[in-house]
């Protein structure tokens, strides 16, 4: 059996609670087992070529005709590459703290403070990855929206347009306000300091993490001042204030509806197994044009990340070929694979129309729920 035959094979209902059967478990990280290593050569060209791509064609954004094909081509195409870039963010946190320490400061200032999102925020999502903590209230990047009715869905996806003026506020007031108050530096820490899609995540940032958050602060902020201070001289018009803001915006948003294709959003908030965390995510298998820009940087192969989390993204391809080639027809692993974006999207809208109000597991996650 080829690979390029296995991709094609219908799916295979993966429920949680289904068994990892430890020995197709150790043979799937055999037949992968010498995709570890990182090429920092990839890492380096696919950022430094991605970045200046998009910065090019922001330039071109803010320069070309209003509505014009040219200006329209360029801010999707910024949009789209500064997502690119953006998704870094992801590998830099599976990063041993030590390696390739240029790299995570180079994505800072290349993106993490223009777009104010700096990596540090996101030291929250290893905890995605602990099965005590994944697809219960504490994870802060799982949301319950396939076992909670539609509404819920729609009042995630309504956000995005306001992302950006979230981190403006957190970067521009909270994050300068905290400096003088301890007691709201410890609510901004515990509350707005984790780049999170659960908005009911509450967990202290990080002790050993703070002086590294306290500099990124602080260079948000004289960005935003910065920009305040061009606007109050001319330099930058109201209009082109609001340019930046909706390419920020989109670029934020691919990412947020990207997000509802990543799991089945199923679980009602009890733990999981190891074995329930890989069978609630998904794998786009899809080889078209929106899979390439809705899933860069390896994202389509989410499932597979979350067996193994080490993986760096330039191998990941590989690393499913050979697994849908090697292993058993009843593994769980070939559950996880849908053949597009809108086959997982469409599958959590029937699951979220299925679930009535009264039995919405999104009552886990509010506030006043009992939980601690």
């Amino acid at each position: 059996m080829t690979a390029t035959a296995t991709l094609d094979e219908p799916v295979v209902n993966a429920s949680p609670g289904a068994a990892l059967d430890p020995a197709w478990q150790e043979r799937a990280r055999s037949l992968i087992g010498d995709l570890f290593s990182r090429s920092a050569a990839i890492y380096w060209t696919d950022l430094l070529l991605s970045s200046a791509a998009a910065w090019a064609l922001t330039a071109i954004y803010f320069i070309a005709p209003a509505w014009s094909a040219l200006q329209i081509f360029a801010f999707l195409g910024a949009s789209v590459l500064f997502f690119r870039v953006g998704t870094f963010i992801h590998e830099i946190v599976h990063m041993p703290g030590g390696q390739m320490t240029g790299f995570k400061r180079a994505w800072n200032v290349l993106l993490g403070i223009p777009l104010l999102m700096p990596w540090v925020l996101y030291r929250n999502h290893i905890e995605h990855h602990n099965h005590l903590q994944f697809g219960t209230p504490a994870d802060g990047e799982y949301l319950p929206l396939g076992s909670s009715p539609q509404t819920e869905t729609l009042k995630y996806v309504g956000q995005a347009p306001l992302l950006p003026l979230f981190m403006i506020v957190r970067f521009g007031v909270l994050g300068p306000l905290s400096w003088l108050h301890s007691g709201m530096r410890e609510w901004v820490l515990t509350r707005v300091s984790a780049a999170v899609s659960n908005p009911f995540y509450a967990k202290r940032f990080p002790k050993r993490d703070e002086r590294h958050l306290l500099i990124v602060e602080a260079l948000c902020f004289a960005y935003l001042a910065t920009i305040a201070v061009l606007i109050w001289q001319g330099s930058i018009s109201i209009a082109q204030f609001f340019m930046g803001y909706a390419l920020l915006a989109f670029t934020l948003a691919l990412n947020w509806v990207r997000n509802l294709a990543a799991h089945r959003y199923v679980n009602g908030g009890q733990r999981m197994t190891m074995a329930e965390q890989v069978a609630e995510s998904i794998n786009i298998t899809g080889q078209t044009w929106l899979t390439v820009f809705m899933f860069p940087v390896g994202l389509r192969f989410h499932a597979l990340h979350h067996m193994f989390p080490a993986l760096p993204y330039h191998h990941l391809g590989e690393a499913h070929r050979r697994l849908m080639a090697g292993l058993p027809p009843d593994a769980l692993y070939r559950g996880c694979n849908r053949d597009s974006y809108f086959t997982a999207v469409r599958e959590l809208w029937q699951s979220a129309r299925q679930t009535p109000r009264g039995e919405s597991a999104m009552r886990a996650w509010s506030p006043g729920n009992g939980r601690s």
